[in-house]
């Protein structure tokens, strides 16, 4: 009897690329201290009470003094951290997938989106940089990602700058070292402050001067926190220190979060009594308007900003602390953020195409078409990947994608997954570090009418090997397998769907090819500079916030997403190793 699994295609986002004004983009951030402690159990209530319902487009996490003991790090090292682990359990099975991440010893940044937003988060980045100890320690310092959504760049920094009252000039120091040394390979934003919007968060560690331990407890115990406002050393510092130029913070509202009784929620009883202090912050910084920036379209995205009419907006929703979470000295803050940009680049780099009906392995073919803006590298990959899947690394099967621009691929018998379950195609860029062609992509600013999805069956035939759920495919299973991020499919053929359904290979397969995560061959990629200086097209003129349409040139330029040379990735096991998963 033959099985029966099922591949998710829809028509895909794909033709002439479009710069649309469009609704805003929600951004969740949460920073928290933990204090070395193990996870708890359930960190949902951190991502606000409608994480399910997917309603956030992004959210970013940054932990500090993560556990970072030499036998914890070793654990690490071979397996997924603890902390991430769990925001991947929590944000995967809502149709998050992990797009940045990266650690440097105790701290920690997760950036998550949602799956139908990949194609548009394109040049992803991440740096990190050392401050303890004179710059050789790296329990104090930052660590950050960038990229372009939706054709605006944007970076995230997670930093722990030094402790104690004395140490402020020591922390502005720190922070201006950090935004110097983390520098950005190609497109128009090379330094953390060269991109439109910065959102800067962490344990920042500045205190509160002058009033003693009685009178700030007493403020807090009466709710007369504007007192301590006055005195809060970030907030004097962003009058006079010229690096603070341009950062936003919401009001305090909530009490200091720092520093508790470890298990309880009483501020420090110890025998150093340190003072309560709003050391963990979130702030934001949008690009001045008119400051220049280090490319040659500066000129161009600010003519065309102006022709789209406004700038990129942020709106801060919420900011508050969640005291109820009692295993660091520090309470976790969160913030909830609108991002309004003022034109949108919304069509994907590469369409993928495929059969809607498998009845052979002949069948298991994926074409795909590459825009002309797009500059391939022979190491990027199409994959399946199942439903809910967590990272680009986490791929149940992948072919080599090369080929003539409009070329395809054939997964192989071996290669196919055999679980019975849903999949997702996806065309992985080792040059942008993302997935630029996932199948069943569809912009915000489609229409949802427009949507045509079907179902591609796969029938496998007599011959294949046994069932995972017996011999020796059995333990080659994804652990910790989630519920899919959509809803479950009958049986019938031909009701919408938005996944592939197969299963993982064996170490037989695993040994045939080097898996594109492994692979150590240097390449050179060709920069797209050869792009001629565009125009606008002549049908152009349109009132700005209406959808227009713009010539692929311009959008090439105006993104900047040409990049360097790469390195393939370090050889890392199926799951990857999330410590580092953009780290490459």
């Amino acid at each position: 009897m033959m099985s029966n699994r099922r591949l998710s295609h829809s028509r895909p986002c794909w033709g002439e690329p479009t710069c649309r004004k469009s609704q805003s983009d929600s951004v969740h951030i949460v920073t928290w201290n933990v204090g070395s402690a193990v996870p708890p159990e359930d960190i949902a209530s951190l991502f606000g009470p409608s994480v399910s319902e997917g309603n956030v487009d992004m959210f970013v996490i940054g932990f500090q003094e993560v556990n970072s003991m030499i036998n914890k790090r070793l654990k690490d090292a071979l397996f997924s951290d603890q902390w991430s682990e769990l925001c991947m359990d929590t944000l995967s099975p809502s149709g998050y997938v992990l797009v940045a991440s990266q650690r440097m010893q105790g701290v920690l940044l997760l950036v998550f989106s949602k799956y139908r937003h990949l194609p548009f988060l394109r040049g992803v980045q991440t740096q990190s940089t050392r401050t303890g100890l004179g710059g050789c320690w790296g329990n104090k310092g930052g660590v950050s990602a960038r990229m372009t959504v939706f054709g605006h760049p944007v970076c995230f920094l997670n930093c722990h700058l030094p402790a104690h009252m004395r140490n402020l000039e020591q922390r502005m120091e720190d922070f201006e070292s950090i935004l110097q040394q983390q520098q950005f390979d190609g497109g128009a934003a090379s330094g953390v402050l060269d991109h439109d919007v910065v959102f800067w968060f962490g344990d920042l560690n500045f205190r509160i001067e002058d009033y003693d331990i009685h009178v700030v407890k007493c403020a807090i115990d009466s709710n007369k926190l504007p007192l301590l406002w006055e005195r809060d050393q970030l907030n004097m510092a962003k009058i006079t220190e010229p690096i603070l130029e341009g950062f936003n913070e919401g009001q305090l509202s909530f009490p200091p979060t720092y520093k508790f009784d470890v298990g309880t929620h009483t501020y420090d009883t110890s025998a150093k009594k340190r003072k309560p202090a709003w050391t963990d912050r979130i702030l934001w910084r949008l690009r001045r308007t008119g400051s220049p920036v280090p490319t040659h379209n500066a000129a161009l995205q600010r003519g065309l900003t102006s022709w789209l009419g406004g700038a990129t907006k942020v709106t801060q929703h919420l900011y508050r602390s969640h005291m109820g979470y009692t295993i660091s000295d520090h309470k976790p803050v969160s913030a909830s953020f609108s991002l309004h940009f003022p034109f949108r680049v919304d069509t994907p780099l590469v369409e993928l195409q495929v059969n809607k009906e498998w009845y052979k392995v002949s069948d298991a073919t994926v074409r795909f078409t590459v825009a002309s803006t797009y500059q391939r590298s022979s190491w990027d990959w199409v994959a399946i990947y199942k439903v809910g899947f967590r990272h680009h690394k986490d791929y149940q099967a992948y072919t080599w994608a090369k080929g003539e621009p409009a070329a395809q691929v054939t997964f192989s018998e071996e290669d196919l997954p055999r679980d019975d379950c849903e999949y997702i195609l996806g065309y992985y860029s080792n040059s942008l570090n993302s997935i630029v062609g996932p199948t069943a992509c569809r912009s915000d600013s489609s229409d949802d009418s427009s949507e045509d999805d079907s179902t591609l069956v796969l029938l496998a035939p007599n011959s294949r090997s046994p069932s995972p759920k017996t011999g020796k495919h059995q333990h080659h299973r994804h652990r910790r397998s989630r519920s899919p991020a959509v809803p479950a499919l009958p049986s019938n053929p031909l009701p919408a769907l938005q996944g592939l359904s197969l299963s993982p290979r064996s170490k037989e397969n695993e040994a045939r090819s080097r898996s594109p995560c492994s692979a150590a061959k240097k390449e050179r990629l060709i920069s797209p500079d050869a792009v001629q200086s565009p125009t606008l097209s002549p049908r152009s003129p349109v009132s700005p916030g209406s959808g227009v349409t713009a010539p692929e040139a311009l959008i090439a330029a105006l993104v900047g997403e040409h990049r360097p040379a790469q390195v393939s990735p370090p050889g890392v096991k199926q799951m990857g190793k999330m410590g580092e998963i953009n780290n490459i």
